[in-house]
Parts: C-alpha cells; sequence; structure tokens
C-alpha cells in the first residue's frame, strides 16, 4: 500500500532521471520519446485534482533532471549548483501545473480530437517554458528536450523555422500522444469498443514528416556557389589554475607559439585560438600585443581570438578580436551575453546572497556588449559572426548576426571561442557543443568552435561535425584541428529563423495563455464540447 501511495513520486523521479539519460555523458536519446510519459501520469492519475500537488510532481522532476544532467558545475561551484537547480526546477513545475490545469475527464481519452488538443497543448507549454527559462538575467537555456536529438540530423532540419524549439514540440507532443494511446487502449479494452487511433496516426504521420523533410535536405543538390576555407583552431589547453596566474605567462606564450607554428604548417586562411587566450588582456602590454599580432604578420592569415579588453571608464570586456590584413587592421566584438555567477553575479549589491555564495568566484562583474558586430575577414572576404563562450548556446542572438543589421550584411560564418576549461574533463563540453549543433542548423550557415579544450569542431550547415579534435580517444588536450570547410555566398538565402526569430516558440507561449485563459473563464473542462 506504501509503494502504491508514493508511486506518483516515484514516476515524478523517473521522469528526471530519464531526462538526465538522454544527455550527455550517457546520451540514449531515445529515451526522450518516453522521458515525460511518468510525470504526465503522476499528474493524471496521482491521487488528487491539486494544482498544487502536480505542480511538486513537475518541481521533483526538475529538480533531479538539472542535478543531474549539470553535475558538470560542481567542477565550479558545488553551491551554485545545488542551488542553480531549484530555480530551474520552476519551469517542469509550471509545466506539470498546466498539465493539471487542462487535466482530461476520467471516461476521456477514447476519442482522437481530445486527445490531438491535449498533447498539442501540452507540448506547446513545454516550448513555451524552456524558451522562457532562456531568458531573463539567470537566463541558462542548455539542454532543451529537443537537443538531446542533436544526432538525429533528418529530425532536427526542422529548426531551420522553427528553431530548436520545433523538435522539443515533436519530442513532447510524442510523450503525451504515447501515454494518452495506453490509457485509450486501456478504456477500449474496458468498454469493448474500439476505433481508428487517428491521434496515434497523426503523431506517427508528423514524425515521418519531418524526418522526410530532413532527408531531403541531405539529398539536396550542393550550393554551387559555395567556396572552401582553411581553418586552423589551436587548442591549448591551459587549466584553469594556470590561465590568470602571472607565474605561468611565459609557460602559456610558448604553448601558443608552440602549437600555431604547426597549425601554420597547414596553411590556413584562418587561425583560431580560444576564449580569453592570452594570459590577461593582449592590449595589456605591447609585447604581449606585438607576440599575438606577430602570428598574423606571417602572411595572408585571418587571425581570430579570444582576449580581454577594457576602455577609459574602467569597464572589462570580453572579446573577439581578427586581425586582418598583415596585422596592421584591427576588429573586435564585445561580448554582450554574459554568463550569470561566472562573468557577472546578478544583483550583485541588491541581493546579498549571491555575493556572499559565489563572491570569491566572480570578484568584479565584466560589462555586456551593445553591439552584434560583424567582423570582417580579407582574402577571401567573409563576413563572420563572432560568439564567445556560451553565446553559441543562444538561438536569437546568433541569429542575429547572420540577419546582419541596417545596411550590414548578415554573417557568412559562424566561430565561437569558448573555454570550457572551467568544467575539468566533464560532460559540460559535450553538452556545449550538442547545443551549438543547432545554431548551425537553425541559420545554414558553418560553425566553427576553438576551445581552450574540449570540444575543437567545424559544424557544418546541416549539422554534421565534419571535423573534430581528438587525443588519445577523447577532445581534452593540448593540439590543433585543421580542415577545409565551406562558406556560403553574401547573398546566400537566409531561413526563415534567421529572419524571424522565436516566432515558434512565441505562438505556443500565447497558445498556452490562452488555454489558461480559457480555463479561467470557463472554469471547467475545455474538451468537453469537442468531438
Amino acid at each position: 500500500m506504501r509503494t502504491v501511495r508514493f508511486w506518483p513520486w516515484l514516476a515524478a523521479i523517473f521522469s528526471g532521471v530519464l531526462l538526465t539519460l538522454c544527455f550527455s555523458p550517457f546520451d540514449q536519446d531515445w529515451l526522450c520519446w518516453v522521458a515525460l510519459t511518468p510525470l504526465s501520469a503522476a499528474v493524471w492519475f496521482g491521487g488528487g485534482a491539486s494544482i498544487k500537488r502536480a505542480a511538486l510532481l513537475g518541481y521533483v522532476t526538475g529538480l533531479v533532471f538539472f542535478w543531474g544532467v549539470f553535475s558538470w558545475l560542481t567542477t565550479v561551484t558545488a553551491v551554485g549548483w545545488f542551488f542553480l537547480a531549484f530555480y530551474l526546477a520552476l519551469f517542469p513545475a509550471a509545466w506539470a501545473a498546466f498539465l493539471g490545469a487542462v487535466r482530461p475527464g476520467a471516461g476521456d481519452f477514447t476519442r482522437s480530437l481530445p486527445n490531438l488538443l491535449l498533447a498539442t497543448l501540452g507540448a506547446s507549454a513545454w516550448v513555451a517554458l524552456e524558451w522562457l527559462r532562456g531568458l531573463g538575467a539567470i537566463s541558462f537555456g542548455w539542454d532543451g528536450l529537443g537537443v538531446a536529438l542533436h544526432r538525429s540530423l533528418s529530425l532536427i532540419q526542422i529548426a531551420e523555422f522553427t528553431g530548436v524549439g520545433g523538435v522539443s514540440f515533436l519530442v513532447a507532443f510524442t510523450n503525451l500522444i504515447a501515454l494518452l494511446t495506453v490509457l485509450r487502449l486501456y478504456r477500449e479494452v474496458q468498454l469493448g469498443r474500439f476505433r481508428a487511433h487517428l491521434d496515434f496516426s497523426f503523431n506517427m504521420l508528423l514524425i515521418a514528416g519531418v524526418f522526410g523533410f530532413g532527408a531531403s535536405k541531405f539529398l539536396a543538390p550542393a550550393d554551387q556557389t559555395a567556396f572552401p576555407l582553411r581553418v586552423a583552431a589551436v587548442q591549448a589547453d591551459i587549466p584553469q589554475t594556470e590561465k590568470f596566474d602571472p607565474e605561468f605567462n611565459k609557460m602559456i606564450c610558448e604553448r601558443y607559439a608552440a602549437l600555431t607554428e604547426c597549425a601554420l604548417a597547414s596553411r590556413p586562411q584562418l587561425l583560431l585560438w580560444p576564449e580569453s587566450a592570452t594570459p590577461g588582456s593582449m592590449f595589456g602590454s605591447q609585447e604581449l600585443f606585438d607576440f599575438v599580432r606577430g602570428f598574423a604578420q606571417r602572411g595572408d592569415i585571418n587571425f581570430l581570438l579570444g582576449t580581454l579588453d577594457f576602455d577609459k571608464a574602467n569597464n572589462d570586456y570580453n572579446i573577439a578580436a581578427l586581425f586582418t590584413n598583415h596585422g596592421e587592421t584591427l576588429q573586435t566584438y564585445r561580448k554582450m551575453h554574459l554568463v550569470p555567477f561566472g562573468e557577472y553575479i546578478p544583483w550583485r549589491h541588491a541581493f546579498p546572497p549571491f555575493e556572499w555564495i559565489i563572491g570569491k568566484l566572480v570578484p568584479s562583474d565584466f560589462t555586456p556588449g551593445t553591439q552584434h558586430t560583424i567582423l570582417q575577414m580579407k582574402d577571401p572576404q567573409i563576413k563572420v559572426g563572432a560568439l564567445v563562450c556560451f553565446e553559441d548556446t543562444l538561438g536569437d542572438l546568433t541569429r542575429r548576426f547572420v540577419k546582419g543589421e541596417g545596411d550590414q550584411g548578415g554573417a557568412q560564418l559562424l566561430v565561437n571561442v569558448t573555454n570550457d576549461g572551467w568544467f575539468l574533463r566533464s560532460q559540460g563540453s559535450a553538452q556545449h557543443l550538442a547545443n551549438a549543433v543547432f545554431r548551425a542548423v537553425e541559420n545554414r550557415r558553418p560553425l566553427l568552435r576553438a576551445a581552450n579544450t574540449g570540444v575543437t569542431a567545424f559544424i557544418d550547415p546541416l549539422g554534421r561535425i565534419t571535423h573534430s579534435f581528438k587525443i588519445n580517444g577523447g577532445p581534452f588536450g593540448k593540439g590543433f584541428l585543421a580542415g577545409t570547410v565551406t562558406i556560403p555566398a553574401q547573398n546566400a538565402p537566409q531561413t526563415f529563423y534567421t529572419r524571424q526569430g522565436e516566432r515558434f516558440s512565441q505562438a505556443c507561449a500565447v497558445l498556452t495563455l490562452g488555454a489558461l485563459g480559457s480555463l479561467a473563464l470557463r472554469r471547467r473542462n475545455p474538451f468537453q464540447s469537442v468531438s
């Protein structure tokens, strides 16, 4: 009897475990198709019709999931990892509360249209909440449900219209239809009356249609206007304990010099160093600046790296810098989206507990940039959107580089310079790469990643990882990655997502709010009158 009483809570925990297993280091992405069904069953049939109880079940799922999937944050701050989950779990809690609010009647499930409507509303609410999770001062939109399918390339091509939210919708919709189909079969056996399961059939056709669309992208003829670009990315593997210690400055420069000499042997047209590659700001001394610029003066090389910058007002910036014209021209982009609790502390002075928990790791705040600056390469002429650190996990920010602003043409190439060395040799690097795959698909632009350690890689516009740095069988260590990537022409068409952004997720949010408004007005099951 005790097990029966507690099964809803066990089901909520089970959903959290299944969601965790979908992502690195487990990568059991097939589980995403059923990961939400235990929680959904617990909300609908776990005893009582309380919205509060439903929210608590969702909160349990969220805690288990976020503690599990983001366990790599303990390499930076165990306290921050622990408390972050309490915030992030509010989003699964809100989703479960929504499911509780639209709870179908006990005699339902035997009609296709109400089931389709219920699944649509549930999937829309999930997508809307994932979108909201990526907004605000404590935004952390990593590992949405659709990201689990980053290796299922044919299923993620719809992201050029919907963003990753469209893939999340498909997965959440399938979870709910799976549960409703089981409930419908059970009810039909009880009644001894069976009907065509048009809801299940529609779901299968939807998956097949998405897969077919994606497969057609791989069968399409190659773009004849695209052209090759030779790239070399240096991965220096500098430990965080040494990166900003003046005692190791000489060692860092010597390592970059040695690795870059090897990388230059591949005759790259674009040379990449990762985020914060230089020991401190390269503008901090003439000697360091000349050391860096010296590589750009070696020939017709475009040299892009991450470093730090400051201005006369003592504002510090995390930047990407591009040397061209034999080192004579320097362009910079100031990172716009700072990492909360990594590069700044939200409400540092207004909410002292954050300062107490994380203040030693972030003694001062960086200043965010304000412009989506496009960097212009020479020989060949290529417009580059530089993404620093976690910015390649942000769909709306990334697509603005490709769209361009005003008279400024959009980026043909996306480059991410990052430093995942904070997370040691954990699954954080693999999860970062999985999220980045969608930026290439959403915008149909290649994405190059240069990491301090794990994972330096090149991703094509279809989301294929065409080149990936490996040493001793893994992505961690020092070396360089060289290869040729294909760059679209400047007049290459822009995707719907590039032009319009998160319209799909926003439409899901509107639909969710509409359903809640309908419930508030009618105060009864919204499916009673649907046949």
